[in-house]
């Protein structure tokens, strides 16, 4: 440090002084901060509300389509009982079961391209389009008239089939928008839709058809409770994430990586064959029980009372399915029900009946409320999950196409019913389908790192 002659500092001494002493203060700032709790930060919100009035009222409207469309499907059962023995009396059991065949393959195969439609934003173009192909359709086959065959298999078959398809998969999906730590829960309560309008028209239709009413007044009252519940569900569902036409720095949904997919490929396979034999009680529990001596009024309500123990089925292994995962849920699930096909020997009386259709409908609603959500845990992206449940559905459907008039024609041998054939037919295969979903579920824990699936 340089002096003056009077002794007096330079005025550089005086600047490096006081440089000095802000170096000392900021050392003593930076300590005394690193002694200081810095308060705690908030987590990151979640993209996805799990919740909310839009949320609630989206699922709101999927379960009124599944109400409608899936609950037609299961309740098809009505349908078999009255074209035998009224309708399309001079046809064989296998020929009338064509029919909702036909409808319930053209439901799940429709996913194939509603599902792409979905993912490229066209939501309410699918609902909407596919509301008035069913209702137009349901209110064309009011007009069939009785022993015209193909007038019944045009507007049941293919033109409500065509409807469903183009409802079904997107209703399903959009819960994906919402929800992801309680999706399965989401979508069990969207399904659970199908097995409450399930009920409701088992009940109705077997009251209307073999009453005053008759079938096409019937069918009718089916149609127009379908026009309230479609009108409703295109005004109060909406889409909240942009789609992929939308975003077009977007990542292109990999097709081929999904295709090669060995372990989602078994899952699928796993359902298709699952799905092959599940129908069969839902077609002909009714036939079964009123073949067997039982009066008309146990018949009528033996597919109802399946279908009530089926909501319950469809919703509390979700909410089982969110906190253990969707295949640890569902694969017991399948193998009871696999099971169970042999206790509708015993279908006979009316113990039997009652207590066959509470046990099947809740495994069996178990089993089609959680292949959604599982087949969507394969999913790498968001964007690949309509893509997935599309093409799960449009594999399915094949099964769904065969197995019922498989199980028509192996039951009904010339004019007389022999049941072991169609219930061991379908037990074998439900439970070989679980065989492939447990491999599948092993490849995905060891590709995840969890069993949590």
């Amino acid at each position: 440090m340089t002096t003056t002659p009077d002794g007096g500092r330079t005025f550089h001494d005086s600047k490096s002084n006081l440089a000095l002493t802000k170096s000392d203060n900021s050392s003593a700032d930076a300590e005394l901060a690193a002694h200081v709790e810095k308060p705690p930060q908030a987590p990151a919100p979640s993209p996805f509300p799990e919740g909310g009035l839009q949320a609630w009222l989206t699922v709101l409207g999927g379960s009124m389509i599944l109400f409608c469309t899936f609950g037609t499907v299961q309740s098809f059962g009505v349908y078999q009982a009255y074209y035998s023995s009224h309708y399309l009396s001079e046809y064989v059991a296998s020929d009338i079961s064509w029919i909702g065949s036909v409808q319930t393959f053209l439901l799940f195969a429709g996913g194939l391209p509603a599902g792409k439609l979905f993912d490229e934003g066209y939501f309410h173009h699918c609902i909407g389009a596919g509301s008035l192909i069913y209702l137009f359709s349901i209110f064309m086959l009011s007009l069939a008239k009785p022993h015209q065959y193909y007038q019944i298999f045009l507007a049941q078959g293919i033109g409500m089939g065509i409807g469903m398809g183009l409802l079904f998969l997107p209703a399903i999906s959009v819960t994906s928008h919402y929800f992801r730590r309680r999706r399965a829960a989401a979508m069990g309560v969207v399904l659970a839709g199908s097995s409450l309008g399930a009920v409701i028209y088992s009940i109705m239709l077997n009251n209307l058809f073999n009453g005053s009413a008759g079938f096409a007044w019937g069918v009718r009252a089916a149609g127009f409770i379908d026009l309230v519940l479609l009108v409703t569900a295109n005004l109060v569902m909406k889409t909240r994430l942009p789609s992929r036409r939308e975003r077009p720095d977007a990542k292109p949904v990999d097709v081929k990586a999904i295709l090669s997919d060995f372990g989602y490929w078994l899952c699928i396979i796993g359902a298709t064959l699952t799905f092959w034999g599940l129908f069969v009680p839902f077609f002909y529990l009714q036939v079964f029980s009123e073949k067997h001596g039982l009066s008309k009024t146990i018949g009528f309500y033996a597919i109802p009372i399946m279908n009530a123990s089926s909501i319950f089925g469809r919703t509390i292994p979700n909410f089982l399915g969110d906190v253990i995962g969707p295949f640890n849920v569902m694969i017991p699930c399948t193998i009871i029900s696999g099971g169970l096909l042999f206790l509708m020997f015993a279908a006979t009386n009316l113990g039997g009946t009652i207590a066959f259709g509470i046990l099947y409908g809740f495994f069996s609603g178990g089993f089609i409320s959680l292949i959604t959500p599982a087949a969507a845990s394969y999913s790498r992206d968001l964007n690949e999950i309509g893509t997935r449940i599309g093409i799960t559905s449009f594999v399915i459907s094949f099964a769904l196409l065969t197995g019922n008039p498989i199980a028509g024609a192996v039951a009904q041998v010339h004019g007389s019913y022999i049941w072991y054939k169609p219930l061991v037919f379908a037990s074998v295969v439900v439970l070989a389908g679980a065989a492939c979903l447990t491999a599948s579920r092993s490849i995905l824990s060891k590709r995840k790192g969890t069993n949590r699936l």
